[in-house]
């Protein structure tokens, strides 16, 4: 097991993985920006060190002084949390030629899954069910592109193959929009992920988003943790997120995990990561994979007890996956709201000083947040600032207890997407189960229009 681990994140994230290495009994090392300088997580670590300004690109994006760092303080492994470098196959690769341990996949497996395009022919190749679309990037010939949408048929979406977070996507219905919806996502997916490629989809009108957890050994063996359904969406950003899914069957859902688990074995894939599949009539639908910790990892650690950050630094550690599909439990519901520095409804940031900051407790209630009473929350980073977590024996106690949370949490001297949250627990339409990712999106159009 590692002595000292350089944890490369900010945040609630760079907390919890605090927690994980406190726990395992690991020395950690906090990287930090000058505006970040004051945190509960940097004051708890047994390090610190100043990586730059306020700015990400000077900062948690600067790859040089994040391997000085873990340098400088004789770190053995870097994790990378999510965003920022976490998906990031260069910075992976430097890390290991550098003598560290990255903890995550390995930097060509980063690469692969990285490009939307090349994530599709593995998925193709090992089985996993993709939505119908173009067997590769678009070439510039517009009677190739006019062929592939008709084959698919309208409407259809145009993904940029370095895509991510929601980005770099273009919904196309008539063919007279075809041609220049294609040429102006490659423009702009050249501008924001340096790669111009693009691909062909067909975009499917109501469809959920459901995810699979997996842990990988890196040697060939894996296993699945169950499913998680974060449809509550707005703008392709997640906002609430539970695990099991609602309403789909077991044996669906046990055939796609065990698809994503023979995938992993044929990559070999080393540590955490999670497939996204889009779910609509009966049928799951590939759309990418993360190979990191995702945000909403806490709804699947309280359905199946594992530490999944823990887990990560095991693997990477060199530790055998003492896990069996067999050992993998499924018990109860859990619920994730994401608690944003926002207004709840012009979803405009709201950073400043929280005056007060009083959080819910109880059984089954977790919250994961780096915040406290006189922090300021600054204006350089997402706005995220907190998980709030419930987890019940069936979904109606989970979402029943999310709202008793809410109803307790207080927080003054901003603004906050807690009264979003508390409407839509109490929504009919999602307590039923099984909204669509379109539903928060048409919700919020259907109030708009009624002032």
């Amino acid at each position: 097991m590692f002595k000292k681990i350089l944890i490369a994140n900010r945040g609630e994230i760079a907390l919890r993985i605090q927690r994980a290495c406190r726990e395992l009994g690991i020395k950690t090392v906090m990287v930090h920006s000058e505006a970040d300088a004051d945190t509960k997580y940097i004051r708890l670590a047994d390090e610190s060190v100043c990586i730059g300004p306020a700015s990400p690109t000077l900062s948690y994006l600067n790859m040089p002084a994040i391997i000085s760092a873990a340098e400088v303080t004789d770190a053995e492994a870097i994790h990378p949390g999510y965003g920022f470098l976490s998906e990031n196959a260069d910075f992976a690769q430097r890390v290991e030629s550098s003598g560290f341990v990255f903890i995550g996949p390995r930097p060509e497996t980063i690469q692969m899954m990285g490009d939307k395009v090349s994530a599709k022919h593995a998925m193709i190749k090992a089985g996993v069910p993709v939505v119908p679309g173009s067997e590769g990037a678009l070439s510039d010939d517009p009677e190739e592109i006019h062929e592939i949408a008709h084959r698919i048929g309208f409407p259809v979406i145009i993904k940029a193959a370095g895509g991510g977070g929601g980005r770099g996507m273009r919904v196309v219905h008539t063919e007279a929009a075809l041609f220049n919806a294609v040429q102006m996502t490659k423009t702009e997916a050249q501008a924001a992920f340096n790669n111009p490629d693009v691909y062909m989809e067909k975009y499917l009108e109501n469809p959920r988003h459901i995810e699979i957890q997996v842990l990988g050994d890196g040697k060939g063996e894996a296993v699945w943790l169950g499913e998680r359904d974060c449809s509550m969406q707005r703008r392709h950003q997640k906002v609430i997120e539970e695990a099991p899914a609602p309403g789909i069957d077991r044996k669906l859902v046990e055939k796609i995990g065990e698809n994503c688990v023979n995938a992993c074995r044929q990559m070999k894939y080393r540590g955490a990561g999670t497939f996204e599949f889009l779910y609509e009539n009966g049928q799951f639908y590939f759309i990418e994979m993360n190979t990191r910790i995702q945000v909403e990892h806490t709804v699947t650690e309280c359905i199946t007890g594992i530490d999944l950050v823990q887990a990560q630094i095991r693997i990477a550690a060199g530790e055998p996956l003492n896990l069996k599909q067999k050992d993998i439990c499924l018990k109860g519901h859990a619920i994730e709201c994401r608690i944003n520095a926002e207004d709840p409804y012009t979803f405009v940031p709201s950073p400043g000083l929280i005056n007060i900051w009083h959080t819910p407790g109880g059984n089954g209630v977790r919250m994961d947040s780096h915040v406290f009473s006189g922090y300021r929350v600054p204006p350089y980073y997402d706005s995220m600032i907190a998980k709030l977590i419930t987890y019940g024996a069936n979904r109606k106690q989970a979402l029943d207890k999310m709202d008793l949370a809410l109803s307790e949490m207080i927080v003054e001297g901003i603004k906050t997407n807690i009264p979003l949250h508390q409407e839509l627990v109490q929504d009919d339409r999602f307590r039923q189960g099984g909204v669509s990712i379109h539903y928060l999106e048409q919700k919020l159009d259907a109030k708009r229009s009624q002032k």
